[in-house]
């Protein structure tokens, strides 16, 4: 375990960044803090790019690999903020864990690389090989992997390692994520009279009846199938007085599994509007990928269509040289895989980088009223930091 003093920075570090709320497209104030810390503590260069990213690097004296962490520095919205035990911007200690918005999902993370890389930088000032680079990411909540394209490029980094809750294992693959849009087009009519029009509705109903019924991609490398989630229905005009409705809208959660293509995924919700169009040629259907935008903080839009790939790497020396000096710490990781999206789906997913996570906390915490961390989670991951870069940099 480290030390009291690194356990203090840790935490002193930690509830600055949870007393400056970063929603996603309002995360200068905790870029700024931890821009101010990284380079009062050995990192050379430390930059905001146009996304708002905060990109942050010190350069060791001999050659070697660029190491890049990235961590996400936007959290979801408190706005039940009444049925919290105490203000979610407000951190809060007490029975050894620290309250509030981001402790899990993931500033906790943050905090304790940020600590480590500067500890790490105090002991070798630049006698290590290679690169170390922190990526502070806006907008993650909303576009996995999407600004961390900056970032890539930028820095073009040999390794990543995700910062997110990972309970201190190494996750070396991911699920990831696409949202689908399945769309009908009636024609309307006064409902006294549906015969008169085409029901937008009804017809929805009929193709989601048999949507849900497919069954869900399995491989045995990943944690969790590739299921199919329906999570909303709109029909036009709503409400609906005595109208039948001539549009309706449906979204589909699915999560991807490593080989899935935007192709082959909307090839069986496909094949149903087919078989339904075939019965019934009065129906008019369409299954898609929507494009989504956001405003940054610097003003600048982010754009991208709402498909964010999985990936999956097999153990190799380096990951089990990893693993070792965690145990020699006396850290116990086991080698598994995140069940949801993070900016790995870049990285990894679409850029091919060798890539694994590890972070403090859980990941059924995040999001949650009363977010919280343990502290001994917490400072176990600087540690976990510490053995990473002395293994990758050394």
């Amino acid at each position: 375990m480290i030390n009291e003093a690194l356990q203090n920075e840790t935490l002193d570090l930690l509830k600055k960044l949870i007393a400056c709320p970063s929603l996603s497209g309002e995360e200068q104030g905790v870029a700024e803090i931890l821009r101010g810390y990284l380079t009062e503590n050995g990192f050379s260069t430390a930059e905001i790019d146009r996304y708002g990213d905060l990109v942050a690097g010190a350069k060791g004296s001999r050659p070697g690999v660029r190491l890049l962490f990235d961590g996400h520095i936007d959290t979801v919205p408190a706005d039940n903020a009444g049925d919290w035990a105490t203000p979610p911007f407000e951190p809060d200690l007490r029975d050894g864990k620290l309250y509030g918005r981001g402790t899990s999902d993931m500033k906790g993370a943050d905090a304790a690389f940020a600590v480590a890389a500067a500890q790490y930088l105090r002991e070798k000032g630049t006698d290590f090989a290679g690169e170390l680079w922190f990526a502070g990411v806006v907008q993650e909540e909303c576009f996995e992997g999407v600004c961390a394209r900056e970032v890539a490029k930028r820095i073009r980094p040999d390794l990543v390692i995700i910062g997110e809750a990972s309970e201190g294992n190494l996750k070396l693959s991911q699920r990831g994520r696409a949202e689908i849009v399945l769309e009908t087009f009636g024609v309307p009519c006064h409902s006294a009279n549906p015969d008169k029009g085409v029901n937008a509705a009804a017809a929805m109903c009929g193709l989601i009846n048999d949507i849900l019924k497919l069954s869900p991609t399995r491989d045995a490398r990943m944690v969790g199938d590739g299921i199919l989630v329906l999570t909303d229905i709109k029909s036009e005009p709503y409400p609906g007085a005595s109208v039948v409705p001539h549009y309706c809208r449906a979204t589909f959660d699915r999560r991807l599994l490593v080989g899935e293509t935007r192709e082959s995924v909307l090839k069986p919700i496909q094949a149903i509007i087919d078989e339904h169009q075939r019965r019934d040629p009065t129906l008019k259907a369409r299954v898609s990928y929507p494009m989504g935008s956001a405003t940054c903080a610097t003003g600048e839009t982010v754009a991208a269509e709402r498909f964010f790939a999985p990936w999956w790497f097999a153990p190799d020396e380096r990951t089990l040289r990893v693993k070792a000096a965690m145990e020699a710490r006396g850290l116990k990781p086991e080698i598994t895989g995140y069940s949801f999206c993070t900016n790995g789906s870049w990285y990894a997913g679409e850029a091919g980088i060798p890539t694994f996570g590890f972070g403090p906390s859980r990941e059924n915490l995040a999001h949650t009223v009363d977010e919280h961390i343990a502290l001994t989670d917490l400072y176990e991951a600087v540690d976990g930091y510490l053995a990473i870069l002395h293994t990758i940099l050394d």
